[in-house]
């Protein structure tokens, strides 16, 4: 990954921190494929795999998922590929900082499907991957909300599965950016946390954080659930 460019020794969380998750999904035609890798933080992945392997069962499509090594970093052409993908030691899309990625706390999915809508620099509007603004210039229109179903492999039809397993923060539910593909784990202060803990104080604290989760979406209606609990849970560890 040094020398593809996808972390270097700045990175907020070490290379020993990582965990490779390796699986198994149905591409858009249907058809497996075994040769899924994601690189998450090491205390999320073994929910990373359950999810993913809920995605198998649910037959929800991937079009591609390598690591950002096979992109040598580049974010740009990863999601022009259309590939899901999770680490990545970049800044944030359109901003300063690091972004979550670089911490292994998130995920991308489809992002043909699942597009970033924000503004560039200079105010203006921005679509990436910019191959998606003729598929998705009205995503309003596209949700099975608005009484329309949902094209496959769009991440409206997962968000419960990426929330049981702590992925509690969904892009497309926000405002400015709006950032379809991208899940996340939770507040910048809980990344934190973990990526400064022990490996099994971190494993600890996010099964702790899963937990707390599921006991609330348990006894909560489907429609109210995701985000009362989300927001819950993220108190909790405040």
């Amino acid at each position: 990954m040094l020398a593809a460019n996808v972390i270097s020794e700045r990175n907020p969380l070490p290379c020993r921190r990582l965990a490779r998750v390796r699986f198994s999904y149905v591409d858009f035609d249907g058809r497996r494929k075994d040769d899924g890798e994601m690189i998450v933080m090491d205390a999320v992945a073994p929910y990373v795999q359950r999810l993913l392997a809920q995605l198998l069962a649910a037959q929800f499509p991937l079009h591609s998922a390598h690591d950002l090594s096979y992109y040598h970093g580049d974010d740009l052409a990863s999601m022009a590929d259309n590939n899901s993908s999770a680490f990545n030691g970049r800044p944030i899309t359109g901003g300063g900082g690091w972004s979550k990625h670089a911490y292994g706390a998130a995920i991308d999915i489809n992002p043909l499907q699942n597009p970033y809508f924000g503004h560039d620099a200079q105010g203006r509007p921005m679509v990436l991957p910019p191959a998606a603004a003729a598929l998705h210039a009205d995503r309003a229109a596209d949700r099975s909300a608005e009484g329309k179903p949902l094209q496959a492999g769009m991440a409206e039809a997962v968000r419960t599965i990426f929330a049981e397993n702590g992925f509690l923060i969904w892009g497309g539910a926000w405002h400015e950016p709006v950032d379809y593909q991208h899940f996340e784990i939770g507040e910048r202060a809980f990344i934190e946390k973990l990526a400064h803990a022990t490996p099994a104080k971190a494993a600890r604290m996010f099964e702790r954080y899963v937990r707390t989760y599921r006991n609330c979406a348990a006894l909560r209606t489907p429609a109210v659930r995701e985000a009362q609990c989300a927001q819950k849970t993220m108190r909790s560890v405040d």
